[in-house]
């Protein structure tokens, strides 16, 4: 699936979140010495820094490659943008899951939900609402809520959310942002360079029993998350907006 990938969409990225309800530890120690340890698992996660409600430390961007863990009040993120296999990214993101949860005194009961985000870009030249349009609601019943001979279409991001197997704790979204504009005088989906982004989450909601539960629970996400995308993503969404993008360049 990682080659496959490489040839259908801009960029490609697999991002995890671990949600906690109680605020995570901001002592200057704590952070240090969470990041320290990640480091000497990944040297070349190389750089820390600040920004706004949020520590993060990232690698350097070498041809559109690079990794990143960063920490908020309630949250602890992993990304991989661009990995050369999905084991990779999910070295990265195992790694924090085992180890975080001790330097930062995280509790079984208080986990929210853990999320892995399979997520895809799509550059476009032209309006990306008419696209994600053309690409996945022209022939559905949807598209006669519109008159094209008359009206612009200004948003177009379908959203869907299913169960998974019998645990009602997991759940998966499929979303897609066309990136309206986000400012009044902006022409949704035609200003600004941001690409279209197509996103799997597959979610499972806490509370544990134990963080030993924290592993297998994520091979269950990653399971699900490959199987969604091989087998329901890449053939009825991210090759429909590839399509639709190549028909009409500008």
């Amino acid at each position: 699936m990682d080659a496959q990938l490489a040839g259908i969409c801009s960029d490609f990225y697999v991002n995890q979140k671990l949600a906690l309800t109680m605020d995570v530890p901001e002592g200057r120690e704590a952070v240090l010495d969470l990041f320290g340890r990640i480091k000497k698992e990944f040297p070349w996660l190389e750089r820390l820094r600040r920004y706004e409600g949020e520590y993060a430390l990232e690698s350097e961007d070498v041809d559109g490659t690079y990794g990143w863990g960063a920490l908020r009040q309630t949250t602890l993120r992993s990304g991989s943008i661009n990995p050369d296999t999905l084991d990779d990214a999910y070295r990265l993101h195992r790694t924090l899951l085992d180890i975080a949860p001790y330097y930062l005194s995280v509790s079984p009961l208080d986990i929210d939900h853990l999320e892995l985000v399979f997520g895809f870009d799509f550059e476009a030249d032209r309006d990306r609402d008419e696209i994600v349009f053309e690409a996945l609601l022209a022939d559905s019943p949807l598209a006669e809520l519109v008159d094209r001979d008359r009206e612009r279409l200004v948003e177009a991001q379908p959203l869907l959310g299913i169960a998974l197997e019998d645990d009602p704790r997991m759940q998966a979204f499929f979303e897609i942002k066309s990136r309206p504009a986000r400012t009044k005088t902006g022409i949704p989906g035609i200003d600004g360079h941001d690409p279209i982004s197509v996103y799997l989450t597959a979610r499972v909601n806490g509370p544990i029993r134990s963080l030993d539960e924290l592993p297998s629970l994520f091979a269950r996400l990653a399971g699900h998350a490959e199987r969604l995308v091989e087998e329901r993503l890449i053939p009825s969404v991210l090759i429909p907006i590839r399509r639709a993008i190549l028909s009409r360049p500008c």
